[in-house]
Parts: structure tokens; sequence; C-alpha cells
């Protein structure tokens, strides 16, 4: 019998148990790795399946799309960023110490270019978390760089000024995926949309 394509997207699955969990952890570890040596395009949905040991049924049912399995492994990267990152070492100005979290965070993602363009393509197109969290991606990333910069009590405009650097990163990165830059011009590039933002607005919140 032929399933009839709709052109409505399903809405993800969320996992619920602790079995579920450590199903849907499999499957990004695999989707990710797969990634890695495959990229977006090449990467085949029944090879993340056969990997993660699922049925293709209950692959699809967490995650409708390639996109969206892509951008459910960029929330987890990013939740693993923020879980890892130290405080500033005692004495870093704000402006520095996002420059070196931006900075190492693009040193890792140019390590696997493959799987760091998928990423950002999967993220451009599905703005929903993995398994629908409390949080988004973009929420998680723009909380880290507050708390790097030493801003306890943001206000809307503070949000507003890490967001455009966080807009700005994600280009920068992306000229370096689709090789239209070094890796060296983009981590420059950071540090000084990082002194432009941030320098201005949140030196003097820093506490």
């Amino acid at each position: 019998m032929t399933v009839p394509r709709t052109t409505r997207t399903r809405v993800p699955a969320r996992p619920t148990s602790a079995k579920q969990h450590q199903r849907y952890a499999r499957i990004l570890r695999a989707a990710a790795r797969l990634g890695a040596e495959h990229g977006l395009e090449r990467m085949q949905m029944h090879d993340v399946a056969r990997e993660s040991g699922v049925a293709i049924a209950t692959l699809y049912r967490y995650f409708p799309s390639k996109a969206h399995l892509f951008a459910a492994v960029m929330h987890a990267q990013v939740r693993r960023l923020d879980a890892d990152t130290p405080p500033p070492e005692p004495g870093t100005g704000p402006v520095d110490a996002v420059t070196g979290l931006l900075t190492g965070a693009s040193r890792q993602l140019f390590e696997q270019p493959l799987l760091a363009l998928a990423m950002m393509q999967s993220h451009n197109v599905v703005h929903t978390g993995a398994g629908g969290p409390a949080r988004s991606t973009d929420e998680i990333l723009t909380d880290l760089v507050l708390r790097t910069a030493g801003v306890t009590d943001p206000s809307e405009q503070d949000r507003r000024v890490v967001r455009i650097l966080a807009q700005a990163w994600y280009g920068l990165l992306t000229t370096v995926l689709y090789e239209r830059s070094s890796a060296e011009a983009a981590q420059d590039g950071i540090g000084l949309a990082c002194r432009l933002l941030l320098g201005p607005v949140l030196t003097e919140r820093r506490v």
C-alpha cells in the first residue's frame, strides 16, 4: 500500500520515558557521526536508523525530516556547550570572555565542517529545539553569552544585542563552511563583532 504524501509536516514526538531518552540520544549520536562523514545531502535516514538500532518509523516519529534531525543535533551540542563552559578566569573582561567562548566553539565546529554546515542549514529551517525543550537553541546560546559576560540581570536590550551578535557569529561561520573565507578571518571577525556590539552595552553591566 502506498502512503500518500502530505504537505503538512508532522509534529515531532517527544521522548518521555528513560528508555525513549536513551533511544533519542543514540539517534543524535549516530546522526552526528554520519553527518560529519557525509553532510546533510548525502546522509541517509535509513543509515541513522540502522546505526542507532531503531526502526525507521521510530526515527521519523521523532524527526520528520533530516532538517529536524540536524537541528536537534545542534540543540544538543549547544546544550553541551552551555553545561561544559566554565566561568571566565578572574579579571577577564566581558568582551574578551565572550570572544573566547565563541572562537573556541568555532574551532570545534571547523573540525567537522560537514556536520557544522548541516546543523547551520537545518537551524535556519527548523526553529524549534530537540523534542520541544523549555528553551530553544537560540535562547540557550543567548543565556550562555550573557552569563559569560557576567550579566546576571539582563535587560531586553542586552538580550537583543546578544541575539544580533549570535546572528553575526552564524554568518561568519557560514562564510568559512562555504569556503568563502578563512577560519582566521572569521575569528578576527568574531572579535570585532564582540567589541563593537558588547563593548558599548555590556561592559558597565558586569557584576
